[in-house]
């Protein structure tokens, strides 16, 4: 499979922090003008802080990101870039509190549409259509990909994936059980009871990091309401958190959680330490964007895993709608000390990142076009199957967090957590999400 962009090999390295203008001290006719011309060359001194969301030494990406910054700084000695590495929730509770003192890292991560609007109505980021129409870079996102982070007509924010959520799952547990893959959710939960009864836990999920099982829940709710859209239509007032569709979402993940789909305390698993249940084989499947491909495929269970659609329920949806994550994204605070710096970097950090990422065999949902045939470069079946998915796509939702406001989306993200706790009426956690509606939306 050959997928073609417009991606550029590597962006012409400049001098960072070129208008430093101080002598450097010298004894001699021209030894300081000398010298004040190398420090122009290579720039002053400059600490970049950095950021992310890749602290598993064990991931792709977290290789990915310092094969990068080790190029950039090799070539650029007076740049230093100090990495902040963070789980989900941990950069995003950071991210909050520094957002409040107005003390933003030079680079940090955002998360599309709703989730970032906040930051950027408070003028912390800075706008970046200057660093996109240099190079080709704007040309290397994928088509009304970058719409998602743009306000007012300024783009604040480049993202690392466009990824499609999907079901994995590890064959020769499901062949030790005697199940095949589920096509519709009552299948799914046959599958569960199966493998609980060969004492193989169904399905693995980080759910301390609260996004992971909203995910879920949301693509059962976009199937329940038989297509996207329920979200824009609580929004438009054309329904409501206790219409029908939301309360079947509602009972149906409840079956799920109830019927033991998930590890004992699946609550304090963060997102890493959940990932590592099913790439170490200890469960049957993970329900994931499929930006875990790479890291599924750099472990031990990679030969074994296959991927599947999340089933209609009760009859209700389409396969082929998914839900749709735009990536987490890379956005310049607005108050850097180096903005010039900080910019430059982040240029040569995307313009590399799609073929760094296709050579470290993590190319797949990428939110950037990638040269490269991935079969000849060795990309495994499970890639290829992946990709596959990705040209039948009709649409979907984004998650809960990308579209509501964050009170809203709070509320909505401790209300599901709940669910993996105690059982709970569908009524109640609905009047829940309506409540935390209407008080974040007078």
């Amino acid at each position: 499979m050959m997928v073609t962009g417009m991606v550029a090999a590597s962006l012409t390295a400049c001098g960072a922090g070129a208008d430093s203008k101080t002598p450097a001290a010298g004894s001699g006719n021209g030894s300081a003008a000398d010298a004040s011309k190398e420090k122009d060359k290579q720039g002053a001194a400059v600490t970049i802080t950095f950021q992310n969301i890749y602290p598993d030494p064990t991931t792709p990406t977290y290789k990915i990101l310092r094969k990068i910054v080790s190029d950039y700084t090799t070539a650029h000695p007076n740049i230093k870039i100090e990495l902040d590495s963070l789980n989900t929730d941990q950069q995003k509770l950071k991210l909050k509190t520094q957002a409040a003192s107005k003390e933003v890292p030079d680079i940090t991560i955002v998360n599309p549409a709703a989730q970032m609007k906040p930051f950027v109505d408070a003028n912390l980021l800075a706008p970046l259509n200057d660093i996109l129409d240099q190079n080709g870079l704007k040309a290397t996102f994928q088509k009304g990909l970058l719409d998602a982070y743009t306000f007012n007509n300024n783009v604040y924010a480049l993202p690392d994936g466009n990824n499609i959520a999907v079901v994995f799952y590890n064959k020769e547990l499901f062949s030790q059980a005697g199940v095949e893959i589920p096509k519709t959710f009552d299948e799914l939960l046959d599958v569960t009871k199966k493998l609980k009864a060969k004492n193989i836990t169904p399905f693995a999920i980080g759910e301390k990091d609260t996004w992971t099982g909203s995910f879920l829940f949301m693509n059962m709710l976009l199937r329940t309401n038989g297509g996207p859209g329920f979200l824009k239509d609580v929004l438009d007032k054309k329904k409501t958190f206790g219409d029908q569709p939301f309360l079947d979402a509602v009972a149906k993940f409840q079956d799920l959680v109830q019927a033991g789909a998930f590890q004992e305390g699946a609550t304090s698993f963060d997102y890493n330490a959940g990932e590592s249940l099913f790439k170490s084989g200890k469960t049957a499947m993970y329900f994931m964007g499929t930006w875990a491909t790479g890291g599924i495929d750099d472990s031990s269970v990679k030969d074994k895993v296959g991927v599947f659609k999340f089933p209609t329920i009760d009859g209700k949806g389409n396969v082929d709608q998914y839900m749709l994550a735009p990536g987490s994204a890379f956005a310049v605070s607005a108050g850097s000390k180096h903005l010039k710096e900080t910019k430059e970097f982040l240029s040569y950090f995307m313009t590399n990142f799609p073929k760094v990422s296709f050579e470290m065999k993590n190319a797949v949902g990428l939110g950037q076009n990638v040269e490269g045939d991935f079969k000849a470069a060795g990309y495994s079946q499970l890639a290829m199957d992946v990709l596959d998915l990705f040209k039948n796509v009709q649409g979907g939702d984004l998650a809960f967090d990308n579209t509501m406001n964050p009170g809203t989306a709070q509320a909505h993200l401790t209300s599901i957590q709940n669910l993996f706790i105690q059982k709970k009426d569908p009524k109640d956690v609905a009047k829940e999400h309506q409540t935390a509606f209407e008080s974040n939306n007078k």
